[in-house]
């Protein structure tokens, strides 16, 4: 208890093992919801890079499960921990449920398919833990409501992280502070750009039912997904809403589903036009087909008094009045990159999540603690704002999105997987 002025005001000063129940080195029991690609390659990069440990997965499916246990059991064993009880592994339609009730986890990773992160948001969050819950924070409208509503009851002493990793790229962030620090001055237009190969079919996708099949293959499928803008072009979204310091008024858009043949509703290709505030554009465009060696992603932002280069590969940089460059990408061809189905980017986001994910343990060990969930629905919904655009063929405010009420259904039930 603080004296003097302290104790007068009534204020409690508590250290930060006191206030947040952890040795800034010991470890956090980590609980892995999802053991898919991305949920395998983040808990995989949290226990090499943080004090988080693997202590339990769980998964709809069983052999996702069992590989889950076979990666990390050897992980552990690499890192002289013990491995996954088997009391801790959890399968099924409320696989989720029992994984937020263990007592054993600290942390809950969400890595599941888009549709369900905001259910298992509200499970985890309910249950006290700290969660890192993969983007999007909901593929529609009601989701983005209910997610605003746990925000609201997220404990002081809880962090809730989106994985937006890509802010956390050393060389994104330096070009961003610059950006945000208006080294651009006025600011006239925005381009960026997410070209990108198909998705692969799920290797466990032998003669399952059509139920099965599409919860395998979710990349395909708009309602699991929310469409590649609101899935995988989001990161694109989510600097530019960064940098410029706001949201999209409106947008319009095109696209369709010109190329892809297989199994699924989700559009190959997108062209939005955002409108930001002081009607400044973004002008985006996506691609997701073929399997060509093509890959592609960045932003290029133009004001009064220079321009500013993002991309995963290539020199990030700014020419103009405030010329600047990072020198570790310099040396990097545009455009070079190579695609990661797992979201492990090299190049520009070698540590993207690495430091991501540092920084989120460190809030959880030390504080403060973060809650990101209402900007992680701000951003989702700016997807959702260009996804309408392109369906509806028609100009959408974020009015017009809030009015409609977007919402998507699953279509079937989970328990046949019980």
């Amino acid at each position: 208890m603080q004296t003097g002025t302290g104790a007068a005001t009534g204020l409690l000063l508590l250290d930060a093992k006191a206030a947040f129940g952890y040795e800034a080195n010991s470890a956090i029991r980590h609980g892995l919801l999802g053991c898919g690609n991305r949920g395998t390659a983040v808990a995989t990069s949290f226990s090499q890079n943080t004090s988080a440990q693997v202590v339990a997965l769980a998964d709809l499916f069983a052999d996702q499960l069992e590989a889950g246990k076979a990666h990390f059991d050897q992980l552990n064993a690499s890192l002289g921990r013990a491995p996954i009880d088997a009391k801790a592994m959890f399968r099924g339609p409320h696989a989720f449920e029992e994984l937020a009730n263990s007592p054993g986890v600290d942390l809950i990773q969400i890595s599941t398919p888009p549709f369900f992160h905001v259910q298992h948001l509200e499970a985890a969050v309910a249950a006290g833990k700290h969660v890192y819950v993969e983007k999007p924070v909901g593929i529609d409208i009601r989701q983005a409501q209910q997610a605003l509503e746990i925000a609201k009851r997220v404990r002081q002493n809880q962090s809730v992280d989106v994985g937006f990793q890509c802010r956390n790229a050393p060389p994104i962030a330096a070009i961003a502070d610059r950006i945000k620090g208006h080294a651009l001055g006025k600011m006239a237009v925005v381009a960026g750009y997410y070209y990108a190969p198909a998705s692969k079919e799920h290797p466990g996708s032998k003669d399952p039912s059509r139920d099965e099949y599409r919860l395998r293959n979710w990349l395909w499928d708009r309602a699991l997904s929310g469409d590649i803008l609101v899935e995988q072009n989001i990161h694109i979204i989510d600097l530019c809403n960064w940098m410029l310091g706001s949201r999209p008024v409106k947008a319009r858009a095109t696209g369709g589903r010109n190329i892809l043949l297989h199994f699924g509703d989700c559009w190959d290709n997108y062209q939005v036009d955002f409108t930001y505030p002081q009607d400044v554009h973004l002008s985006f465009s996506s691609t997701q087909f073929g399997d060509y060696g093509v890959f592609d992603a960045g932003l290029r932002l133009f004001g009064a008094d220079g321009t500013a280069s993002a991309p995963y590969a290539g020199p990030v940089e700014m020419k103009g009045t405030q010329a600047w460059a990072w020198e570790d990408s310099t040396q990097t061809a545009p455009g070079s990159g190579q695609f990661a189905a797992n979201g492990a980017f090299l190049d520009n986001l070698k540590f993207a999540d690495r430091d991501k994910e540092r920084t989120f343990i460190d809030s959880i060990a030390t504080g403060p603690a973060h809650n990101q969930i209402a900007a992680g629905v701000e951003t989702a919904m700016s997807c959702m704002l260009g996804r309408m655009a392109g369906l509806t063929g028609r100009e959408v405010t974020w009015e017009d999105l809030m009015a409609h009420g977007e919402t998507y259904e699953l279509g079937m039930s989970l328990d046949q997987f019980a």
